[in-house]
């Protein structure tokens, strides 16, 4: 590792180069009434021009943002009558969540892309031009002939050798996010490398020693610039890497690359990239292990993805086999394709508890039997699914020349939505089940009443639903049946219906933010949640579910039809980072993944936490500057959050192994 090169951006003391950008470009391409595609490129241009070269002590990768936040090109008024016009637009309005054809590129080089692009990218490629040939004069001032070598070659020529295509990769993925472009994620890194690799290798250019050097110093280039993408949250910025998998025959993908991938993220301790491992029933047991080191290490990845059920699955929502096969994720665990896709699957989220609990005000009372009363909870989850497709049929983002490179067919166009606290809706189901019908130790007054007023003059039933009632998580069928169902209602009421683009819409089990913004919308539920208390993230139990270990949790939670909600969303274990004192913990949390895999689960992510160092790195948070956390489909460094996001992962379960 390079040690003065990972201090220096471990310290950020990059970031004193840099200067904010003052000019108004939305103020003035307003009065000017300025074309869109005009406005990103003529942005792009001036804030290319604006970065200062620095080459910093033995780097191999280069290129430093030296200006801060991309200012925005619509003014306020602007954006206010471009939704009013469009009715709906994702997010900030920008591409994002997106996998270009990096290999395309960096294979062909822009010299070549030059010649196919409209005007707006024949410019946007010239300023890349320009900020490298500046690049390259700084590397001969500073006597850096390597660094001069390089940028003789690429952008404008495809990459020869594994060190020019990681530095084609920086370029692209620095010059997206500079136009606007954010969440871009990496992409089967390790398939696209690797002949790269492969070659320097056997040419004798590189040894396994050097290359695994030059790959940390490509990591830290990760981190660079990273806080300057938009997300919810420090550390929320898309930088997924995907590595191993099948290719479209089924043979398996893992090759010395990933594994190199694998180590140098342990070594380096970083939360960027993120990576997530494709694995199946025919992965080895010593990937498995590999990628429990990392969650040893306290990374909070990587995030696994069974290609037994996720191929499949995207084959039954309409992907051709080999794109399929070549599928990754987007920012946190949602299912793209590379090069082809052209999607938003993440453009809203379905409140399962709230739609369980409109059921259970509105139509409980008059309900004669238990299964009387859930055919009224299956169309109340079908109508508000279906209604969601509505309110989100189109979605325009405003122009990328650069995206528009990276994916020139846009073969799909699909939307996703994901399913907040299936936990807590089907716990609440079973509540109403086990009380009000079965036992009938709670009359159907006490329990709406106790919901009014947030159980406020009844601690009893309280503790009875909170404690006493069935919990997802515990191997419980009937409670586990009943989040299949709901999930199958999900499903069902998005089935069949068409965005504007001829997309379908996909139902997925990941929470997002949500597991905090819609828990703030709901009171009190029949689970025992009290008003204002989160969801558990993503797939994964009540947070005060009495759990009797982690088997138990991935057995209740691989009994659902995962396949036909499998827009994306992991269960997510925490683990007591103590366990790993024990020498064999790696092995054992290795043959619990795949005991998960074999089981059937689509997506699952550990993390290995330590409440009392939380707790303390809340109290003193320049000591534990590094400590590492994942946050739903993410990592970041716990001191940077705020502190309700801080709170919930302490609260989350801590099981061992």
């Amino acid at each position: 590792m390079n040690e003065k090169l990972y201090s220096f951006i471990l310290n950020k003391k990059h970031h004193a180069w840099r200067h904010e950008v003052t000019e108004d470009f939305a103020a003035a391409f307003s009065a000017a009434d300025t074309p869109y595609a005009e406005r990103i490129t003529a942005r792009f241009e001036k804030l290319m021009g604006a970065q200062e070269p620095h080459i910093l002590e033995e780097e191999q990768i280069v290129l430093l943002r030296t200006t801060g936040k991309t200012p925005d090109v619509l003014t306020k008024a602007e954006w206010e009558a471009y939704r009013a016009e469009h009715g709906y637009v994702h997010e900030l309005g920008y591409t994002s969540n997106m996998c270009g054809d990096y290999a395309g590129i960096i294979a062909a080089g822009l010299d070549a892309v030059r010649e196919t692009v409209d005007t707006y990218g024949k410019r946007e490629i010239d300023a890349i031009f320009d900020l490298c040939d500046r690049y390259r004069a700084e590397a001969v001032k500073n006597g850096r002939d390597d660094v001069a070598a390089v940028l003789a070659q690429v952008p404008h020529k495809g990459a020869r050798t594994f060190r020019e295509a990681l530095q084609f990769f920086r370029i692209l993925h620095f010059s997206l996010w500079l136009e606007g472009c954010y969440h871009n994620t990496v992409g089967r890194f390790d398939q696209y490398m690797y002949p790269y690799l492969a070659g320097d290798m056997a040419a004798g250019r590189e040894t396994e020693e050097s290359a695994e050097a030059l790959l940390e110093d490509f990591f830290l280039s990760f981190n660079n610039d990273s806080d300057l993408s938009p997300g919810v949250q420090q550390g929320d910025n898309g930088q997924s890497m995907v590595l191993g998998g099948c290719d479209a025959t089924g043979a398996d993908c893992f090759n010395s690359l990933s594994a190199m991938c694998l180590r140098a993220s342990k070594k380096l301790l970083m939360i960027d990239p993120k990576i997530n491992l494709r694995v199946s029933k025919n992965t080895p047991i010593e990937v498995y292990r590999l990628g429990s080191e990392l969650t040893k290490a306290g990374l909070g990845f990587p995030q696994y993805s069974n290609d037994d059920v996720v191929i499949p699955a995207l084959e039954a929502y309409g992907y051709a086999h080999e794109d399929a096969c070549n599928y990754v994720v987007a920012a946190c665990w949602e299912f793209i394709i590379p090069k082809y896709g052209y999607e938003i699957v993440n453009i809203g989220a379905l409140n399962l508890p709230a739609v369980v609990g409109k059921a259970i005000s509105e139509k409980l009372a008059n309900a004669p039997d238990f299964d009387a009363f859930m055919k009224e909870v299956d169309a109340t989850v079908k109508a508000e699914a279906a209604a969601m497709t509505a309110l989100k049929s189109a979605a325009p983002f405003l122009p990328s020349p650069l995206m528009d490179m990276l994916i020139t067919e846009r073969r799909y166009r699909n939307f996703g939505f994901h399913g907040t606290g299936i936990a807590s809706a089907a716990d609440a189901l079973s509540a109403v089940k086990t009380h009000a019908f079965d036992r009938k130790d709670v009359t159907v007054d006490r329990l709406l009443s106790g919901l009014s007023d947030d159980f406020a003059k009844d601690p009893d039933l309280l503790h009875l639903l909170r404690y006493e009632s069935p919990k997802m998580g515990c191997d419980n069928d009937d409670v586990d049946l009943l989040a299949t169902r709901l999930l199958d209602d999900f499903a069902d009421g998005l089935s069949g219906k068409k965005n504007a683009y001829g997309g379908i819409y996909r139902a997925g089990t990941g929470t997002a933010m949500y597991y905090l913004w819609h828990a703030a919308e709901v009171g009190a539920t029949a689970d025992g949640r009290r008003k204002g208390e989160p969801f558990g993230t993503n797939f994964s139990p009540n947070l005060f579910a009495k759990i009797d270990g982690p088997t138990s949790v991935i057995r209740s939670f691989t009994k659902q039809h995962v396949a036909r909600c499998c827009n994306g969303g992991p269960l997510t274990l925490e683990f007591a980072s103590s366990m790993f004192n024990a020498p064999d913990s790696v092995n054992k949390l290795a043959e619990l993944v795949r005991y998960f895999v074999m089981k059937g689960g689509h997506q699952m992510q550990l993390n290995a936490v330590n409440a009392d160092k939380m707790k303390e790195a809340q109290k003193h948070p320049e000591q534990y500057a590094q400590l590492v956390v994942r946050i739903w489909g993410w990592s970041a460094y716990f001191v940077e959050l705020d502190k309700e996001y801080q709170d919930h992962v302490i609260a989350r379960q801590e099981y061992t192994v």
